[in-house]
């Protein structure tokens, strides 16, 4: 066997390594669970799921209308609670642990989580109208799927994509990771079926969704639904602390229709 064999048979182990590799531990890529942190200032709401059982925070609970919140692959949503509750004094909010995330128990997947807020979103409409919805990050794959299958007053993606397929062959260009996903949280082929006035919210400086991945979705939404917002100078991680962020986010959700 000659030294170019030798190399073309080292490249090709390497490469199916790095993809078996990519399969077997894409769950621990795209879910990032966070340890369960007490929080003052809200109350935890136990929904039960069969063998899970899902915590959900729970602010202003006597109040009609309600948001529900979906947080990013590594969020810990109790970390917005003192700016949700001042943001939203008005309204119920709901911000959503995932399985296996602060307190919930279970193992996420797409399918359990888009099931969970389904459950969620029945759960709270039985004493709160109307329900807006608000996903960041992952949440947004989440979030579109709910309002695509449940009325919602209102929907914000943040920092959102078409696929999460799309955005992991951004950053994996040299593996077809399309055909290896397993959850693939497509939104563009889902937010065709959502009828609420939809406020996408846009990191400038975003490294983990390209721009190209919520210009997509933004193409996918009907134009008369359509807002944006472009955060100058924000990245994936810090578009919540722009001075626009909640002022803007408030303005949507009172907006007249």
């Amino acid at each position: 066997m000659n030294a170019a064999v030798r190399l073309a048979l080292i490249a090709a182990s390497t490469y199916a390594l790095a993809g078996c590799a990519l399969y077997f531990l894409q769950d621990r890529l795209l879910y990032r669970p966070t340890p369960e942190v007490a929080r003052p200032g809200a109350q935890p709401l136990r929904i039960e799921r069969g063998t899970a059982t899902l915590k959900v925070w729970e602010l202003h609970g006597g109040a009609r209308p309600a948001l529900i919140y979906f947080g990013g692959n590594a969020e810990d949503v109790g970390a917005n609670i003192p700016d949700f509750d001042a943001a939203f004094p008005d309204r119920a909010v709901y911000l959503v642990n995932y399985r296996g995330y602060g307190g919930s128990t279970g193992r996420p997947s797409e399918a359990a989580l888009l099931a969970d807020a389904a459950a969620i979103y029945d759960a709270v409409s039985a004493r709160h109208a109307p329900i807006a919805v608000i996903g960041r990050s992952l949440g947004s794959g989440v979030a579109v799927a709910l309002a695509a299958a449940r009325p919602a007053e209102r929907l914000i993606l943040i920092t959102p994509f078409d696929s999460i397929a799309n955005v992991a062959a951004d950053h994996y260009k040299l593996l077809p990771v399309r055909v290896l996903l397993r959850d693939r949280y497509d939104s563009a082929a889902r937010i065709g079926r959502v009828s609420a006035p939809t406020l996408v919210v846009i990191a400038e400086d975003d490294e983990v969704v390209l721009r190209a991945r919520s210009d997509a979705l933004l193409a996918a939404i009907t134009p008369a639904l359509r807002r944006t917002l472009l955060v100058p100078g924000a990245t994936h991680n810090d578009v919540q602390l722009s001075p626009l962020y909640y002022p803007a986010l408030r303005a949507f959700l009172y907006r007249a229709p």
